[in-house]
């Protein structure tokens, strides 16, 4: 059995009600839901949240809401990791055979079908823990830098200064849209970023966090282009 979590708590605080919010016309999490419907990879498609309104909207588009997430996974603190173990555990404990579980964030509606594919087959691949959607970043990191408190500014890496960035190496980081993973790695809270994992690459025109209502914004202009462009 292979299932998808999508967690979503009600707690969003720089965008209220972030994952029922309408985003071109649908409710944000509906489009996480209906991606993975459509994938056809999951036996059972789960919503772990504290929220009884989300848990309606997530019911509307046709996922489950089998229980409610406690208290002690719905604030600021509580990490990816945790909340997907406590509900791979809960499918564990109604007895199904669980051979892959894939977290998706509610707020990934750049989140693609193929690219659930090639990340399924990835994991399968071999014997990795966790595989998912990585990109390239816009500018070399090796030369980044940061303001000092007398408005001046100081390198990170200060060595790389003359290097080409044609010489720097690669540098990839998280496209904040799912999570294949083991249950064992689940359950264990295997750390993701990790040697045990294998990135997808995917565009970094498709990439884009949803954090502030700038970004917000900006992630509703690229989905219009991308739906206009199919």
């Amino acid at each position: 059995m292979k299932i998808a979590i999508i967690p979503a708590r009600g707690g969003s605080k720089r965008i209220p009600r972030k994952n029922i919010k309408l985003f071109c016309g649908k409710p944000m999490i509906a489009w996480s839901i209906e991606v993975a419907k459509a994938s056809g990879l999951f036996d059972r498609i789960i919503v772990s949240t504290d929220d009884i309104e989300i848990s309606e909207v997530a019911k509307q588009w046709g996922a489950e809401v089998p229980f409610m997430r406690p208290v002690e996974l719905a604030d600021d603190f509580a990490g990816t990791t945790e909340v997907i173990a406590h509900a791979t555990q809960w499918v564990l404990d109604q007895g199904f055979n669980l051979k892959a579980i894939c977290c998706i964030y509610a707020t990934a509606p750049f989140l693609q079908e193929s690219d659930l594919k090639r990340a399924l087959q990835a994991l399968e691949s071999s014997d990795w823990a966790y595989a998912f959607t990585v990109t390239d970043f816009a500018a070399p990191i090796f030369r980044a830098f940061k303001q000092t408190p007398n408005s001046g500014v100081e390198m990170f890496f200060p060595e790389h200064f003359t290097t080409r960035s044609q010489d720097l190496p690669d540098a990839f980081h998280d496209a904040g849209q799912f999570y294949w993973g083991r249950p064992s790695a689940w359950i264990g809270r295997l750390r993701i970023f990790d040697h045990h994992s294998l990135p997808v690459m995917i565009p970094r025109w498709r990439v884009q966090d949803i954090d502030t209502l700038d970004d917000w914004l900006r992630a509703e202009i690229i989905f219009k282009q991308i739906l206009e462009s199919k």
